[in-house]
């Protein structure tokens, strides 16, 4: 249903393109990587993968969206996984996400684990990204596909008032939205050079969607390489 959603909804609020790296590849059993930049990403990147051929995938999403009246029980029915973040339960959503691969599916996680604290509608790399996607890949062996999206941002962002306003004036503005996927990888050794590694591809991906889409990263935006972008807390 949310897939079906996605792929009605999306087109109205902008023009959504999707590109991929020769070797690209959303096999069964995959983890999708991709960059976190606005509330409508889920809906973008769950849009993208269908024009992809994906099948259905499994969203890790904070738990927050479970508590939703209506939401929850579409969210159960079909199989997306609540990240209790900062909790004592936070792992739960790690096996979670490794039975959805055993079972075939793909998952879909988002690196940085939330939404960057700005308010410009500016495209900037990828932030710190969290341990959990290295400890997914490197527990499972699933492949790792990054996912870089641009212009999200464009459709909503900022301030509640705003967000609303970007949502309503969308179909008028219909802003470029570019969605490109990258060669999948193997992750490997400990946790923090496979973290490392993880997000250098998924700048890498973010970095032709934004070129793509005619939005230049904002002025000062970090390159993946700085040492100090990374972060992989739980």
């Amino acid at each position: 249903m949310l897939s079906t959603v996605a792929r009605t909804v999306v087109p109205v609020l902008g023009r959504l393109r999707v590109t991929s790296d020769p070797g690209a590849e959303l096999a069964p059993g995959s983890i999708v990587a991709a960059n976190h930049t606005s509330l409508v990403d889920p809906g973008v990147v769950l849009a993208a993968l269908h024009r992809l051929g994906a099948e259905e995938p499994a969203v890790l999403a904070t738990a927050g969206l479970w508590r939703v009246p209506g939401l929850r029980h579409a969210l159960v029915r079909e199989g997306h996984i609540p990240v209790h973040r900062g909790t004592c339960r936070a792992a739960t959503s790690l096996e979670g996400a490794a039975a959805a691969l055993a079972s075939g599916r793909i998952v879909l996680i988002y690196g940085e684990g939330g939404l960057p604290r700005r308010a410009d509608a500016g495209e900037a790399a990828p932030g710190p990204f969290r341990s959990g996607l290295a400890r997914l890949a490197l527990t499972t062996g699933a492949p790792v596909v990054p996912l870089g999206q641009a212009g999200s941002r464009r459709i909503s962002s900022g301030s509640t008032v705003k967000q609303v306003a970007g949502f309503v004036t969308a179909p008028l503005r219909r802003p470029g939205v570019h969605v490109h996927v990258g060669a999948p990888l193997r992750l490997s050794g400990d946790v923090v050079t496979a973290t490392a590694r993880a997000r250098r591809a998924v700048v890498d991906a973010w970095r032709v969607a934004a070129e793509r889409a005619g939005h230049p990263p904002l002025a000062g935006a970090r390159s993946a390489s700085v040492p100090e972008d990374l972060d992989v807390t739980a």
